[in-house]
This record gives C-alpha cells, sequence and structure tokens, in this order.
C-alpha cells in the first residue's frame, strides 16, 4: 500500500511568486507543487496537495488526512503564530508532521518568533525557501519507511 502525505498550506502562499519576492521568492505554488509530485514519485509515496485562506478549512483538511495520509508536511503561514485550533487538530493526527516556512522566521518580527504548530511538529524547517517542502517531504517519507510514523 502507498503511503500518502498530505502536503497543506497556510493564508497568502496562493500568492507566492507575486508577494514579497525579496522574501518568499519568484517560484508560485503551482511550482512548489509540481516539484513535490517529481519527488514523493521518486520516493514511493502519494501526495494531497491543498492550500486555502481559511483556518477552518485545514482544519478539516487534516481530520481528512486522520483517515487518509500518513504525514503531514504543513505551511500553516501567518496561523502559525495564532491558531490553537490548528494545533489541536494536529494533536489528533498520529503520524508525522513536518512544519516547514519559506523564510527564516526567526529573522523576522518579534510576533513571527512564536509557533503553536510546533508544540505538535516532529520537525521544523525554516529559511531554505521552497526547498524546505521537499526536506519536509523526504523527512516524512524517511520516518513513513523506517516506520517511525506509523
Amino acid at each position: 500500500m502507498t503511503k500518502c502525505v498530505y502536503i497543506l498550506n497556510g493564508p497568502n502562499l496562493n500568492l507566492l511568486g507575486k508577494r514579497q519576492p525579496e522574501i518568499y521568492g519568484s517560484e508560485t505554488l503551482a511550482d512548489v507543487e509540481a516539484d513535490c509530485q517529481v519527488l514523493a514519485g521518486e520516493l514511493g509515496v502519494d501526495i494531497v496537495f491543498h492550500q486555502s485562506n481559511a483556518e477552518h478549512q485545514i482544519i478539516d483538511w487534516i481530520h481528512e488526512a486522520r483517515e487518509k495520509a500518513q504525514g503531514i508536511v504543513i505551511n500553516p503561514a501567518a496561523f502559525t503564530h495564532t491558531s490553537v485550533a490548528i494545533l489541536d487538530a494536529l494533536n489528533t493526527f498520529e503520524g508525522p508532521v513536518i512544519e516547514v516556512h519559506i523564510s527564516n522566521v526567526h529573522k523576522r518580527e518579534a510576533f513571527r518568533h512564536h509557533s503553536y504548530v510546533s508544540l505538535r511538529a516532529d520537525g521544523v524547517i525554516a529559511g531554505c525557501g521552497p526547498l524546505g517542502y521537499q526536506l519536509g517531504l523526504r523527512t516524512v517519507a524517511a520516518r513513513l519507511i523506517a516506520g517511525d510514523g506509523e
């Protein structure tokens, strides 16, 4: 049975490549998804890739992942710093969770230094640009293959 990894993206990431390219780069979210699809094929996992500006939608996808996925890579974007509800949803998920941030949030405004999601995440990747998604996917896949995330 092929393992499935949900890759979830929070608010404003639909504008990736257009919004503040000096911070987030010029790749679009579609580019990130395409790169992840290629890597998933190489790793022998399936991915489900979503983005929403709505907190409740991300929570619904986490709930869905409980039944359909073995791992989650999540870039909660601004919800990182505000959403106890996303943390609570992630706490119901039993597989590995990797938190990804395109920018180095620790070099930015002080309010970005705190992450509710990190309280659940098994790893955090920040400041590696869009490559962080691939690093997150590799990490989840390695944990699933090793049996640590089942």
